[in-house]
């Protein structure tokens, strides 16, 4: 049971990313970049960054140390926006290589290791989830603008 919820609560991108090929390749580092947006549904921003943080932010800090992950930072919008509201809150992930960025992860181990009460966790993650209103990743193909073709 907490394995199909763990694979239904993924960490962000996981499937999405490794269906995509990317189209272009910086030639100057091996590194990528993902974006990952929510949009957090009105007067829940505060639980889900509570949520993110208590949960999902530990997971991510937690790769950093293996090196599957070498960078993490999160944004929210100065302002509303206009009307739209196209995303609340953003995490920017910078993996070492695309093979990090699209191979397995050790999710499962560290959740276990972080969390040694899995039914609340799962819990706080559906929840984590129930309170957005949309979710996208953007994994990131830099074009090198001296090298590219004109």
């Amino acid at each position: 049971m907490m394995a199909t919820i763990l694979a239904a609560l993924a960490l962000p991108g996981d499937t999405l990313v490794r269906a995509q090929a990317p189209a272009a390749q910086a030639a100057s580092r091996s590194e990528r970049t993902v974006w990952y947006f929510y949009r957090v549904k009105w007067g829940f921003q505060d639980e889900f960054v509570r949520l993110f943080r208590k949960n999902h932010y530990p997971v991510l800090r937690e790769e950093m140390k293996t090196g599957r992950i070498k960078d993490v930072r999160t944004f929210v919008p100065t302002y509303h926006g206009d009307g739209r509201a196209d995303w609340t809150f953003a995490v920017v992930i910078t993996y070492r290589d695309t093979a990090a960025m699209m191979g397995p992860s050790n999710d499962a181990e560290i959740v276990k290791k972080l969390y040694p009460d899995a039914a609340a966790f799962a819990r706080e993650e559906q929840r984590r989830f129930e309170i957005l209103d949309a979710h996208w990743d953007v994994p990131l193909n830099e074009l090198d603008m001296e090298t590219t073709a004109k």
